[in-house]
């Protein structure tokens, strides 16, 4: 019997490659599920039996089914972000705003290279802004506000300000010291800085 040309092994190969990678997605979103509580059952279609969650409501993927967008704002959902979600490396948009997640921002967030927007606004999360976001150097929005985060805005963080690509970083509405100052001396463009006035007190 002949063996498989070449370019059929390597096509095999990455078509491997590919379903590997897809559930490796499903498989960090499902350990996100099951540590939330979701009374409204907006999770109910995240089946981690199956081959990719391209098929999950409030999932999106590309061409690849690599997900790049999780839509879970106003969803009534309780419970952390797990350091899993840092796997989604093709991952856009995390809009996960007005629920009630709560615990700290994982440091693996910042592993989300691609992302370009990232919306936790609303919710219960506490503890320091991680530095690993200063990593997020496609965001364009970066949106913390009313939440319970403490400490200071990361240098990197307000770094990705003369990145040309941050238009808005909102942390008001929580217990942040310090100040972050917007600027165009640099000649990149603005960024839309709100920032809590309670952090003055």
């Amino acid at each position: 019997m002949a063996s498989p040309s070449l370019p059929s092994f390597l096509f095999v190969i990455a078509a491997a490659l590919a379903t590997v990678n897809c559930n490796i997605e499903g498989d960090a979103l499902n350990a996100w599920k099951i540590t939330l509580v979701d009374p409204n059952n907006v999770l109910q279609s995240w089946d981690p039996t199956l081959v990719n969650p391209c098929t999950w409501f409030h999932i999106s993927c590309n061409a690849n089914n690599s997900v790049v967008r999780v839509d879970l704002g106003n969803a009534g959902l309780r419970g952390p972000l797990v350091p899993q979600l840092g796997l989604l490396t093709n991952l856009e948009y995390l809009e996960v705003f007005n629920n009630g997640l709560t615990g700290i921002i994982p440091n693996e967030i910042g592993k989300l290279r691609k992302l370009i927007s990232l919306d936790l606004y609303y919710n219960q999360l506490s503890g320091p802004i991680p530095a690993t976001l200063g990593n997020l150097k496609s965001a364009r929005f970066i949106r913390l506000n009313n939440n319970n985060l403490t400490g200071t805005i990361p240098i990197g963080v307000s770094c990705l300000v003369l990145s040309g690509n941050l238009e808005i970083l909102n942390v008001a509405n929580n217990s942040l010291a310090g100040t972050v100052q917007a600027t165009n001396t640099t000649g990149y463009a603005i960024t839309t800085i709100i920032q809590d006035p309670r952090a003055h007190k």
